[in-house]
């Protein structure tokens, strides 16, 4: 344990955690009936096999997939032959023998159901960020004429912002933060735009996707949704509740491994519109007519720009094979009662008043993600991954723990709760 954590603890927690033995301190009172319950949930828990999907380490709770999910145990064999026969042997050849060149829409359609669309509206490839510039310029010059305001999620993931402010200042809108729990009363007959995350990335807290896009429809507005804290966790149902564009990363619930290619979805009604502010050559109707004008290609492709990423976008389509069997509707139900069961076991473990929930308790307010409020949060969270229980850190004072439920248990959750209480003495 470092000095900074011990200076920076009031005087008896630091006391306390100076010996070595503090991991093994009695268990609180009731603590072996939530491991029972703990491992009748896990023994009971549909998902749980799919935990073998995954490579994890041996005696780690790993609750940080909300940032970067754990990798699957078909990626490596899969990126060994790509190196080494698809582009060790075929070369380029591969672009048409081993189908690198149609990569983009063929990944595009894995991810399609697990955030509610058809085929043929989803296309992979750059970042989220990049994603983002193309659907909120593309959304603006789709807009009615004489539309000057572009919403913003006020809480969003500063990249979001940045690319917000950029892409207004291209189109000429006005960039007005929101609270996303007042933008229907803030969308009128001025409103272009309307780009909101469905989970924020701080608290956790879940948004109402039907309700603020049937919102924006009804004011005449485009919707921009950014699905990175809710694709893989939840169900999203983009082509039911009627979404315009949306965006997503895919190495977070969708282990896809670091850096792996963003997704964007654009609706059915819109593809034939959709007038990138990035029309670069994989996008074009003829890539290989090499033509100096550009016509752009029909459906999602026309979403596509550079030459695809194929190593990282073929590690993605190995982590997708551990969706096969799995429905979304387990996954969410599993989130809500590990998060449940989580919240149930700090407050047994952790002194009263040591931290403060901001994550919404209302199943319908809650991504799969809780977050805790404390003072010397990073040092705190420090000491918990010396533990063995990994989450992260938000400046100035959160504690983030995302669930994944095809590899968390409850015996996780019971376990990462117990150590926060046994740090807090």
């Amino acid at each position: 344990m470092s000095d900074t954590f011990r200076a920076a603890l009031p005087g008896a927690l630091r006391t306390h955690l100076s010996e070595p033995s503090s991991p093994a301190l009695p268990d609180a009172p009731g603590a072996a009936d939530l491991r029972a319950r703990a491992a009748e949930l896990d023994a009971a828990d549909e998902l749980a096999a799919f935990r073998e999907r995954f490579t994890l380490p041996e005696g780690v709770v790993y609750l940080d997939g909300n940032s970067l999910g754990a990798l699957s145990v078909g990626v490596r064999d899969r990126l060994a032959h790509v190196a080494s026969h698809e582009w060790g042997e075929l070369l380029i050849r591969s672009w048409d023998e081993s189908g690198w060149w149609t990569a983009p829409e063929r990944i595009g359609d894995k991810i399609a159901p697990l955030i509610g669309a058809a085929a043929g509206q989803v296309v992979v490839g750059d970042s989220t960020s990049v994603n983002l510039f193309k659907a909120l310029v593309a959304a603006a010059r789709l807009a009615a004429p004489g539309r000057t305001r572009l919403l913003v999620d006020a809480a969003t993931f500063p990249t979001d912002g940045y690319i917000a402010q950029s892409a207004a200042r291209m189109t000429g809108l006005t960039v007005t933060p929101v609270d996303p729990a007042q933008a229907a009363q803030a969308m009128d007959e001025d409103t272009a735009v309307v780009l909101l995350n469905h989970v924020d990335y701080r608290t956790g807290r879940l948004h109402d996707l039907a309700g603020l896009t049937a919102a924006a429809r009804a004011a005449g507005a485009i919707t921009v949704w950014d699905l990175c804290h809710s694709a893989g966790a939840l169900p999203v149902g983009v082509d039911a509740h009627a979404v315009d564009f949306a965006v997503g990363c895919t190495y977070k619930y969708l282990n896809g491994g670091p850096g792996s290619p963003a997704y964007l979805y654009i609706a059915e009604r819109h593809q034939a519109g959709f007038d990138s502010p990035l029309p670069g050559w994989t996008g074009h109707a003829d890539p290989f007519g090499m033509t100096p004008a550009y016509e752009a290609a029909p459906g999602a492709t026309r979403g596509r720009v550079g030459t695809p990423d194929i190593l990282s976008m073929l590690a993605l389509e190995s982590a997708l094979d551990v969706w096969d069997g799995v429905s979304i509707e387990a996954v969410r139900d599993k989130s809500l009662a590990l998060t449940d069961f989580f919240l149930e076991c700090v407050a047994a473990y952790v002194p009263q008043g040591k931290v403060e929930s901001v994550t919404p308790a209302e199943h319908e307010l809650r991504g799969s993600q809780i977050t805790l409020r404390t003072e010397n949060a990073r040092e705190i969270m420090r000491e918990l991954i010396s533990r063995g229980v990994i989450g992260d850190f938000r400046p100035p004072d959160v504690l983030r723990f995302g669930f994944t439920p095809l590899y968390v248990g409850f015996a996780d959750a019971e376990r990462a709760a117990r150590t926060l209480g046994h740090i807090f003495g």
